[in-house]
């Protein structure tokens, strides 16, 4: 089956669950025999791809047009891609939008006291306490999406659930072919 290319760009603040949908959305892609699927997630990307950059509001704004130039690139080229990254200036998503056009933006959300609960490296009680500058949510803003095209709430749908609804979404969408279901 020849696929239509389409990034699934995952938004939301850190520890809400973008990593984890990231996997199980693309492992329920790859079990359709889809094989062109790529994660990108924010964290490598940061490690590989933008290295050189800090957490300034222009860096960050750098690092997702870089995320945003590959997830085109690859995107036109069939492959689906799926973006696990914070994200959180509505610049930088819009602009990746309209890059590169087949775009499904899935809001990733959360409360702030569950991903406290949720956060094993302790980043938001560090950033809660002064200790840690331009951590998102908390010293450095998040801009939600205004209309995304999936809203997900980790607190309250498991996260098979979550991938279910964005497979269904991408069916509606015509990037999956309809799952047939039996009687």
């Amino acid at each position: 089956m020849s696929t239509k290319g389409v990034t699934i760009w995952l938004t939301g603040l850190p520890s809400a669950g973008k990593t984890t949908l990231a996997h199980l959305l693309g492992n329920k892609i790859r079990e359709r025999g889809i094989a062109g699927i790529e994660i990108l997630d924010g964290d490598v990307i940061r490690m590989n791809l933008c290295k050189d950059l800090g957490f300034s509001q222009e860096d960050r704004m750098t690092n997702i047009r870089r995320i945003a130039f590959v997830s085109q690139l690859l995107t036109r080229h069939g492959v689906i891609v799926i973006v696990a990254a914070i994200s959180p200036y509505r610049e930088s998503r819009d602009h990746a939008r309209k890059e590169i056009k087949n775009f499904v933006e899935v809001f990733v959300k959360c409360p702030i006291e569950v991903l406290i609960e949720r956060d094993v490296k302790g980043l938001y009680k560090k950033a809660l306490a002064g200790n840690l500058p331009h951590f998102t949510g908390v010293s450095d803003p998040y801009e939600e999406p205004l209309n995304p095209e999936i809203l997900i709430e980790t607190n309250r749908e498991t996260p098979d659930a979550s991938t279910a609804k964005i497979l269904g979404v991408l069916e509606k969408l015509g990037y999956l072919e309809m799952r047939k279901t039996s009687l």
